[in-house]
């Protein structure tokens, strides 16, 4: 094999298969240290793919705004959706205005793949190192060594750390001189102070609420589990919390004060699972009673429903995320070519960068628009 190349990807998960398939150039390699290709698209949106959104902004993502705003637009959801319909993938509209594969991720993958199998691909290779000798990156893999004039870090975060997740990108970064936002597992469940063990008792019952995080807003479901709390809404919280109180109002879309003349018990005229009604009274020790019979104190103990004040204890886990936050700092590459400002040639796209989308299909469609402002610029080379 001719080890010299025009571009070296390292990572071949959504950004960089993606790149990979838009990319002109002849002469390309691309670097997975898994044994296969997307190993993280295949298990996300459920084994479905949540392939992108019907509104997306970059007000939707954790990071620079300024940063992300040009390069979604460069390759909006539009773009992504008609790109991908041309290339044969069906796709379906799930809650109102997320786009899934239609049948499975894998068709996704498989077109991503099959545009990608014109390049040389290095399964089962970890990359060690990367020098740069005037305008020649070297790169050390665990077999071997590649000179190539550009190299694109496509590597991911730290989530799914069971399909191989790693830190190389981060490192790769730094050794060439960037500067780190710190990262953190991201749309992930949170963990429990001892005052809110009593939710592990609801485990399995889920339900509408809007959490309240600094000056963020996250409204959707909530799922107690064994661990603590999870769902879209917590997840999307996930994003927005470091530490200190979160505020979840159960009772999203009522008032209290509508139910003041109610003569029904109020583990019946609350809208929520019984169960969860009575788990608070409990922990409000407050009798199951008519709701119009309350006194002044205790009703102003029922409204903390409303404003249900706690700081986690932490997160479940970058086992358990769907994302890493965090990353290299964006205010180091060029947002018109995602090249680094520090070093020519070196190229950062995806999750490895400090952008961070919530929920609902922002994540793979920051992947898919870096990768062809990337792509693009390189094409014009």
């Amino acid at each position: 094999m001719n080890n010299i190349f025009d571009v070296v990807v390292v990572g071949g998960g959504a950004s960089g298969l993606m790149f990979s398939s838009l990319v002109k150039t002849k002469k390309v390699a691309i670097i997975e240290h898994n044994q296969k290709l997307g190993a993280k698209i295949l298990i996300s949106g459920g084994g479905k793919c949540n392939i992108t959104n019907e509104f997306v902004t970059e007000k939707n993502f954790l990071g620079n705004h300024d940063f992300a705003k040009s390069i979604l637009k460069s390759f909006d959801q539009n773009v992504t959706l008609r790109h991908f319909h041309q290339k044969g993938l069906k796709t379906i509209k799930i809650k109102n205005n997320q786009y899934f594969c239609e049948k499975s991720a894998k068709d996704l993958l498989d077109i991503l793949t099959k545009e990608s199998k014109r390049h040389t691909i290095l399964l089962g290779e970890e990359l060690l190192d990367i020098e740069q000798n005037r305008d020649i990156f070297n790169i050390k893999t665990s077999k071997r060594e590649l000179n190539a004039k550009n190299v694109v870090i496509a590597s991911g975060g730290l989530s799914y750390s069971s399909i191989g997740a790693s830190d190389i990108g981060y490192k790769i970064a730094s050794k060439f001189g960037h500067k780190m936002v710190k990262t953190a597992p991201a749309l992930v469940g949170l963990t429990l102070q001892k005052e809110q063990f009593f939710f592990k008792e609801l485990s399995g019952i889920s339900c509408e609420v809007s959490i309240k995080v600094g000056e963020q807003i996250c409204k959707g479901s909530l799922l107690f589990a064994h661990k603590g709390i999870s769902g879209p809404a917590v997840l999307d919280a996930s994003l927005y919390w470091e530490k200190g109180e979160i505020s979840i109002d159960f009772l999203p879309d009522m008032k209290l004060e509508d139910l003041r003349s109610s003569n029904k018990n109020i583990s019946t005229v609350l809208p929520m699972s019984k169960r969860l009604a009575m788990a608070f009274l409990t922990h409000l020790d407050l009798d199951d009673k008519k709701f119009s019979s309350l006194s002044k104190s205790e009703f102003e103990k029922l409204k903390i429903i409303k404003d249900y004040r706690f700081a986690p204890a932490g997160t479940f886990g970058y086992n358990k995320a769907e994302v890493t936050k965090g990353g290299v700092d964006t205010s180091e590459i060029n947002p018109k070519s995602m090249m680094s400002i520090k070093c020519q040639g070196l190229y950062f796209i995806g999750e490895v960068l400090d952008v961070t989308g919530q929920l609902g299909g922002y994540n793979l469609q920051w992947a898919f628009s870096s990768a062809f402002v990337a792509a693009n610029n390189i094409n014009k080379e």
